[in-house]
């Protein structure tokens, strides 16, 4: 049972690299731009969720979508203000400026009075309700992340399989200059694709905020996400979430298994060894570059 255990609870924090994941790759899809702002965002969507609890007293069910809309408008926001006067630009400055916006994010948390320097317990509904089954017992805060990430993945593939919006995302994602030419608005669609990777992590925040608490440095996680989308394959959304599965089931094994300290370095071997036998990942295109 100790590795059933194990299995789950490394499948839930794998479900939450997926999640951040995710945002790396719709936003990579739609712009050809890695945002590492994407953790810093998660950060910010459990802060927004905190202060809807406790500064207005609002249900936790009223803080979750306020949260989420409220990081969709930061994350179209963002898009607007900052990386749609730079794209066209060398990809390193956008790189940079995504990494710049991450710091400004975590130090504009910092700077709160009493709650940005502070780790606050976020009170969910199922928190402390272990589920037993048998000889197993579960953490209803794991068992949470995995069912929402479910139903989140079947949400995300029905947008992109069944709407127009998210068919013509697809359009977007595949030629740019196609797309605008057969009239699809392709400047609306990035600021749209920037808004859901922010709502998305602000639900992976929301959730991981039960397990690890809610502070400014809580983004930093994002740098295990990204191995999770370069696993899974840069260009892939289903990609994502098993490379996030695999990292997270890897770290919480080696953590028991393997000698303290190999757990922190579990992600990166994974991504070398991934680089080195398939550099696409497990769902990336293989791309051919004639010279």
């Amino acid at each position: 049972m100790q590795f059933v255990q194990l299995l789950v609870s490394g499948i839930a924090q794998g479900c939450i690299y997926g999640l951040i994941a995710l945002g790396f790759v719709l936003i990579y899809k739609a712009t050809e731009t890695v945002s590492f702002a994407q953790g810093e965002l998660m950060m910010l969507g459990a802060f927004c969720g905190l202060v809807v609890m406790k500064l207005l007293a609002m249900p936790f069910w009223v803080a979750v979508l306020a949260s989420i809309a409220a990081m969709a408008l930061v994350g179209v926001l963002i898009e607007r203000a900052v990386i749609r006067p730079v794209l066209g630009q060398p990809a390193f400055s956008i790189v940079m400026l995504t990494i710049g916006i991450g710091y400004v994010l975590r130090g504009l948390v910092t700077m709160i009075p009493g709650i940005g320097t502070e780790t606050h317990a976020l009170d969910v509904p199922y928190k402390d309700q272990p589920l037993q089954w048998g000889s197993l017992v579960l953490a209803a805060e794991q068992v949470a992340v995995i069912l929402v990430t479910t139903v989140l993945c079947v949400l995300l593939f029905a947008l992109f399989r069944y709407t127009r919006l998210g068919i013509a995302m697809q359009a977007s994602s595949q030629n740019q200059l196609a797309a605008y030419y057969m009239g699809i608005p392709v400047q609306r669609l990035n600021g749209l694709v920037w808004g859901l990777a922010a709502a998305v992590a602000a639900v992976a925040g929301l959730l991981l905020a039960p397990i690890t608490f809610v502070h400014a440095n809580m983004g930093f996680i994002g740098l295990k996400a990204f191995p999770a989308a370069v696993v899974g394959g840069f260009g892939s959304l289903p990609g994502a979430i098993v490379g996030g599965l695999i990292i997270g089931t890897i770290e919480s094994l080696s953590g028991f298994y393997l000698p303290e300290g190999f757990k922190d370095i579990a992600a990166y071997i994974v991504v070398l060894i991934m680089l080195m036998i398939r550099p696409n990942g497990l769902f990336g295109e293989k791309l051919r570059k004639k010279v």
